[in-house]
């Protein structure tokens, strides 16, 4: 009976714990869809549930000739799709060459590679800076995707090499009994066993053109080559008159590629979340 009652008070705890943090991604989101269906332009003045609520600000974002919301989508779509296939292709191979492979400075590059994460890439923003402006790169989406694919190769090369790992060698060896060579092994064998990781990568390098600010500004100089990110920076700057409910308004359409990407990969996130439990 006590062990019962033990039981069922860690479950409560657990469900408590769950329902706070659930509150507490929640509730900044709300008030941003809030804010965003409020006339006006002030976010001080904004309601959680407006009393005239209006789709003004999102028909402005498409519709105003002096918007360009809709070109920045389209810059940023374009970046992060680029983005997610280097990435995937620059860190699927590397991390094949680590986990199968033996060479001379095998482990020396994989710990310089472990060092590289502990120094963020904006220390070199500035030798980045020069290096892209010396070779015509400066204010290109070529520039920023060679940016976000490189600064994020030492932590996506370990993630998918430690998974890697895992996957018992002796397949690898089955395979080149009958005759597959090193591309046909990663294509035909290791590839379906990894895409969960994959996926993994993919949706996290996706996600960065739309979340960072950083980047883009110091890159990118042309307003028609603007990111969402950036370009929203000028709805609460003086350009546009601190108009912090278009503001909201485009933060919350950044969340439809990312969840459209999310769904598209939701199966294999979930039976890499499944076989990793497994593997234990």
């Amino acid at each position: 009976m006590k062990r019962t009652m033990k039981s069922n008070l860690e479950v409560s705890g657990i469900y408590l714990i769950i329902l706070v943090m659930f509150a507490v991604i929640l509730y900044p989101l709300l008030w941003a869809v809030g804010i965003s269906l409020n006339p006006g332009t002030s976010m001080f003045s904004a309601k959680l549930i407006p009393d005239n609520w209006s789709f003004d600000n999102y028909n402005w974002l498409f519709n105003d000739p002096r918007s360009d919301y809709t070109l920045w989508y389209k810059n940023t779509l374009i970046v992060a799709s680029f983005n997610a296939l280097a990435s995937v292709v620059m860190v699927g191979l590397t991390a094949f060459v680590f986990s199968r492979y033996h060479f001379v400075g095998r482990k020396n590059t994989i710990y310089a590679t472990l060092l590289m994460q502990v120094f963020p890439v904006l220390m070199g923003m500035v030798a980045i800076y020069l290096l892209l402006n010396l070779v015509g790169l400066l204010d290109t989406f070529t520039g920023l995707v060679i940016f976000y694919t490189v600064g994020g190769l030492p932590m996506n090369i370990f993630l998918v090499k430690g998974y890697m790992d895992t996957i018992p060698r002796d397949l690898d060896e089955s395979a080149k009994m009958d005759g597959a060579g090193h591309i046909r092994i990663l294509t035909r064998i290791l590839l379906p066993l990894i895409a969960p990781i994959l996926a993994v990568v993919a949706l996290f390098t996706f996600m960065a053109p739309f979340m960072d600010f950083l980047t883009p500004r110091i890159i990118l100089r042309s307003p028609e080559k603007y990111t969402v990110a950036l370009g929203l920076f000028s709805f609460i700057n003086d350009k546009m008159g601190n108009n912090f409910t278009r503001f909201a308004a485009g933060t919350i359409l950044i969340a439809l590629p990312i969840s459209t990407v999310f769904l598209f990969l939701q199966r294999y996130l979930i039976s890499g979340l499944a076989e990793g439990g497994t593997k234990g």
